[in-house]
């Protein structure tokens, strides 16, 4: 049986829902790195309304079986120029390991375009960086170090 999901566009009355699942599925990486500087596990009510007020930015819950299983957040200023940027993008702990990541980014390229995208992750998360590859995302180069023990890598796609 092949795995489905939908992207289904967050209305302002989901961002109670997004900081809630946003902070659950984050806090392992909060805790194991101890990032307070990026981590979307320490965000707030307000950094998600703040972003939910770009014009550029969209924000989906990733949908499977009739379960949110994830969110992905995109931002696309559909100007042709800038590079569409997908930040965060996470699946709940007890569905991951199943490709919603990867069918949530090909869904994304379906409804924002194939090209021209950038995104970054934690360089230690060797899994993480093996699932932006495999989607035709390399590395630029860009490096930035947040703390002794996390260092952020920096992918586009052309």
């Amino acid at each position: 049986m092949e795995k489905r999901i939908a992207l289904i566009k967050t209305e302002y009355k989901d961002i109670e829902l997004i900081l809630q699942m946003q902070r659950e599925a984050f806090a392992g990486l909060y805790k194991k790195y101890n990032d307070t500087q990026t981590s979307p596990a320490a965000e707030n009510y307000e950094d998600i309304l703040r972003r939910f007020k770009q014009p550029e930015t969209t924000y989906y819950f990733i949908v499977a079986d009739g379960e949110k299983v994830g969110v992905i957040r995109i931002v696309d200023f559909k100007d042709g120029a800038a590079r569409k940027r997908i930040s965060p993008i996470f699946i709940m702990e007890k569905y991951r390991g199943r490709g919603y990541a990867q069918l949530a980014i090909a869904e994304a390229e379906r409804i924002h375009g194939k090209t021209n995208w950038k995104l970054d992750t934690i360089l230690q998360e060797k899994a993480n960086c093996c699932l932006y590859e495999k989607l035709g995302f390399h590395k630029t180069g860009r490096t930035e170090k947040v703390n002794d023990k996390m260092t952020l890598v920096f992918y586009e796609k052309d």
